[in-house]
């Protein structure tokens, strides 16, 4: 529900912030607009002033009369709400106003004096005319003594309030129009990211701290699309989900194998411990059914196989935590032949051979007894799978990008059912715990299966690989280790 109230709350925001940034521009147009409009009004009053200056002007340079005649304003064609007056001083000696009716009136004594001070240069003025009102006003000298004339600002007004009122409207109803469509469109374009936060959801709720986890469920395919912003966000999800699912059943094979891990190596432990037990019971009665010296050397040798099982359990967890090995220079080919005659002198009743490739020097940077150690449980693993008789042929080769261990026999193979797990640890031959009668020796690691899973930690410490392909009538594993510098 949080995922789904999020977007509602992005869609909500986005539709405010489309109306906000439409209000802003709408704003700035009709501000801009009505300064413009204003500022051509005032432009076009002004010089409809200075006319009127001017024809006062003339007016008294043409008519006779004394100072206080203001005939000229008698004149046809001006326009209610005129002002003209005569200048003298600085002081407005006389002044009138075209009323509405076309009759002229004195102005009275405060008004003159809101018109005292205006020097007789031609500047406009503003002034406020108590009981008129506002007025654009200029004065003008003469030669007997300065003439004014001032109109009214009032039209000016009018038009600028008028033109406010109606873009005030036309944006509000603008904006209204603009932030439903923005409501619709955004609504529809988040519908996808909707159905995102939905499986979101839907995930998040799925049981993950247990058992196995598949079957999570993915956002559509049509919402995946990279080619928008919803669609990244889908595809990214559904990768985000394929790798928790990943990892989640990476954790539950780490758990499984841990516990099948635990239970063999419990198996493995118990075994040797209850033989020691029971010859340690026997020989303590002193009614022992075998001899002491039988006992004994039964004690010593299931103490051996538990010793080597702890040795091999200890290597394979210092391997896991990646502690360093050696690093000397190793000629694999000495190695390889010395390994391979140890066994010949273990396993007589097969056939060795050993063959060189060496188109370089194969000599690699490493442990010599961990790779040593690697060698021999290869060998003791074909030599105990394998029944005697069998061909077992070691070939090392080396090139410039690296060498190569290979190991083949013509045996009868490593069941299919086996063959992907053969590397995992206490995997053997025989399902069952129980250990009969091999063709040899054992698999290099005491028997518990974990001589193919130390050989394999090794040769990953090593920065190499380890593989093995296998059917009937041959068997090979391979081991590749990057060349020395």
């Amino acid at each position: 529900m949080r995922f789904r109230a999020g977007v509602r709350s992005l869609r909500v925001r986005l539709v405010l912030l489309t109306t906000a940034a439409l209000a802003v521009v709408c704003a700035t147009t009709a501000l801009t607009t009505v300064l413009v409009q204003r500022a051509d009004l005032l432009d076009d009053l002004d010089q409809r002033v200075r006319d009127a200056a001017s024809r006062s002007q003339g007016g008294v340079r043409f008519r006779t009369g004394t100072t206080t005649d203001l005939s000229f304003l008698e004149e046809q064609g001006q326009p209610a709400g005129t002002v003209a007056g005569r200048v003298e001083d600085g002081e407005v000696t006389v002044a009138k106003v075209v009323a509405r009716g076309g009759t002229r009136e004195s102005l009275t004594a405060a008004q003159r004096a809101a018109l005292a001070g205006i020097a007789a240069d031609g500047t406009l003025h503003t002034r406020t005319l108590p009981g008129l009102g506002t007025y654009r006003v200029t004065a003008v000298s003469g030669d007997d003594a300065g003439v004014l004339a001032a109109l009214p600002t009032a039209a000016v007004q009018d038009t600028v309030h008028h033109l406010i009122v109606t873009e005030t409207a036309i944006a509000a109803g603008g904006l209204a129009v603009v932030g439903c469509v923005c409501a619709v469109v955004i609504r529809r374009q988040l519908r996808p990211l909707g159905r995102v936060a939905a499986t979101a959801a839907e995930v998040a709720g799925a049981p993950l701290d247990r058992g196995e986890v598949t079957g999570l469920t993915r956002v559509p395919a049509r919402d995946t699309d990279p080619g928008t912003e919803a669609g990244q966000v889908g595809a990214a999800l559904n990768y985000l989900i394929d790798r928790v699912e990943s990892a989640l059943a990476q954790r539950q094979r780490s758990e499984e194998r841990m516990r099948r891990f635990l239970a063999d190596a419990s198996h493995e432990l118990r075994t040797p411990l209850a033989s020691i037990a029971g010859y340690a019971e026997l020989m303590d009665r002193g009614a022992a059914p075998v001899e002491p010296g039988l006992a004994w050397r039964r004690v010593s040798a299931q103490s051996a196989r538990m010793t080597g099982l702890v040795e091999d359990l200890l290597l394979l967890a210092r391997l896991d935590e990646g502690r360093p090995l050696q690093e000397l220079d190793v000629d694999l080919a000495t190695l390889v032949a010395e390994t391979v005659w140890d066994a010949r002198a273990a396993g007589a009743g097969h056939d060795w051979r050993l063959a060189l490739r060496l188109d370089e020097p194969a000599t690699v940077t490493g442990d010599p007894a961990r790779l040593t150690q690697v060698v021999a449980n290869l060998l003791a693993n074909a030599r105990a799978h394998t029944p005697h008789g069998t061909r077992i042929t070691v070939t090392v080769e080396a090139t410039r990008a690296c060498c190569a261990i290979r190991v083949r026999d013509d045996g009868p193979g490593i069941p299919a059912t086996l063959l992907p797990t053969v590397f995992e640890r206490f995997t053997r031959a025989d399902a069952s715990r129980s250990r009969g009668k091999r063709g040899g020796g054992g698999d290099g690691g005491g028997g518990a299966g974990l001589g193919l899973a130390i050989a394999a930690a090794i040769v990953q410490a090593h920065g190499g690989r380890i593989g093995v392909e296998s059917e009937p009538g041959c068997t090979e594993f391979a081991v590749t280790l990057p060349r020395s510098g």
